[in-house]
């Protein structure tokens, strides 16, 4: 009897490094290197500003993620950047985060998945526009089962995928670079290049990035997440930025930029080029793996966001959220929740609207949390061990990180008004919800003590 509480209360720790980096790799090698090419040539208006935007992305993501991980190896808490954000600045701007993860966030992304999922789907047999609402849905259910077995089933199922993945990245990096004709990446700028389209192209590089600090929210269930967690968030942003550079530059050898950017699945069109229609299949059914787990990943490690704040009293039903499942030890009822809202928002079939407003949202939090590094050494030194992970070049790795954060999110501003306005409204939601809680906390209290 005493067992069945233990399983109710503590999660597991079966995760160790290489599972880790492979989870950072599952995570954010989805459908963004494939899909988001487009999207960035078109906003940059040239080949050179193009891959330029996803230099610069690049160095924001590294810069952003060699800071935080300093702090994530101080702080080794499940919950990941929710848990820095409240031991560094107090948990009203740690619930926020949380909130804003759990209702935009996480759902947002595996929306965004399942509808580029349901997209790539169409390279195989033609589905119509409410068909692919049906498939979306339907991937979101069968990796949500998975999901639900155990985190160690979920983190070997996602690790499988991650390196089918890069088969097909590989393989159209080799080809592209070997076999393509095109042959130029430049001019650097032309008549069409703004600063407004620069920066919109900065965000879809960027949402290609996204989800490396979601593997933090498994701290509680690695076997050493002081010193794991940061070398497996470099050693995985390492391999993906290889393989973005790597691809984007295979794609635009192999098709002119005009034609990336008029492209709905640039990948997919370039391994026709390259292979012909057979082979092109098989790229495309590379990219399904791809996408599959990328947002089976997303899903195993949203579901942890309501539960760690649940944990830790900060979540309405905290007593529904904060449950881990007897026969799993996963918190089953905080990933169905994410991935009910998640089935919602992707029967709007938006991809473009869900993965910019999920970025944006998330890059508001990012300055707070690459900041956060100069709060620690200055008011949390105890935190900080002789073996603990430090970032390296400090301070001038975390001043580019946040120059870079507040460059997108003012950008975004500029460029994508309502869109980020959206975002800020939904997340100031929380600030009420937040009050609430506190009262009823105060309440509870009172009554205890009556």
């Amino acid at each position: 009897m005493e067992k069945s509480k233990e399983n109710t209360t503590a999660l597991k720790r079966d995760i160790n490094m290489m599972q880790a980096t492979l989870l950072v790799v599952g995570i954010v090698i989805g459908s963004g290197v494939f899909f988001k090419p487009s999207a960035v040539f078109k906003n940059a208006g040239a080949p050179g500003l193009g891959i330029l935007a996803w230099v610069v992305g690049c160095i924001i993501t590294v810069t952003g993620a060699l800071t935080i991980a300093e702090i994530g190896s101080a702080i080794p808490k499940a919950g990941g950047l929710f848990a820095y954000l409240k031991d560094l600045y107090g948990e009203k701007w740690a619930f926020l985060l949380g909130w804003m993860q759990t209702v935009i966030y996480y759902p947002g992304m595996s929306a965004a998945l399942a509808v580029v999922f349901a997209t790539q789907c169409t390279s195989f047999i033609d589905i119509s526009p409410t068909g692919q609402k049906i498939v979306a849905v339907g991937i979101i259910a069968f990796l949500t089962a998975v999901n639900l077995i155990s985190a160690k089933f979920s983190a070997k199922f996602a690790s499988l995928f991650t390196i089918g993945k890069l088969v097909p990245i590989g393989v159209i990096i080799i080809a592209g670079l070997a076999m393509g004709k095109v042959h130029d990446f430049t001019p650097l700028t032309t008549s069409a290049s703004t600063g407004a389209g620069f920066g919109a192209a900065l965000l879809g590089v960027l949402f290609a990035y996204e989800g490396w600090i979601a593997v933090a929210n498994m701290a509680g269930e690695m076997k050493n997440p002081a010193k794991d967690l940061p070398k497996a968030i470099i050693l995985g942003l390492t391999i993906i930025t290889i393989a973005y550079l790597g691809v984007n530059l295979a794609i635009i050898n192999t098709m002119p930029v005009e034609q990336v950017a008029a492209s709905q699945k640039a990948a997919t069109d370039a391994s026709v080029i390259l292979f012909g229609p057979i082979g092109a299949k098989l790229i495309a059914a590379g990219i399904l793996i791809s996408i599959t787990g990328c947002l089976s990943a997303f899903i195993m490690t949203g579901g942890r966001m309501p539960y760690a704040m649940a944990a830790d009293n900060l979540f309405v039903f905290k007593g529904f959220f904060g449950k881990l499942s007897e026969k799993s030890a996963t918190p089953a009822n905080a990933v169905i929740f994410q991935s009910v809202l998640a089935a919602a928002y992707a029967l709007s079939g938006s991809f473009e609207a869900l993965t910019n407003l999920a970025t944006f949202a998330m890059w508001l939090f990012f300055i707070l949390g690459i900041a956060g590094v100069f709060v620690l050494r200055k008011k949390f030194k105890h935190l900080i061990t002789e073996n603990s992970y430090k970032v390296p070049l400090y301070p001038i790795v975390p001043l580019i990180g946040l120059v870079g954060a507040l460059y997108v999110v003012i950008s975004t501003l500029l460029t994508g008004t309502m869109n980020a306005l959206f975002g800020i409204g939904l997340t100031l939601i929380g600030l009420p919800i937040y009050a609430h809680i506190k009262k009823s906390q105060v309440n509870e209290k009172i009554s205890l003590d009556a």
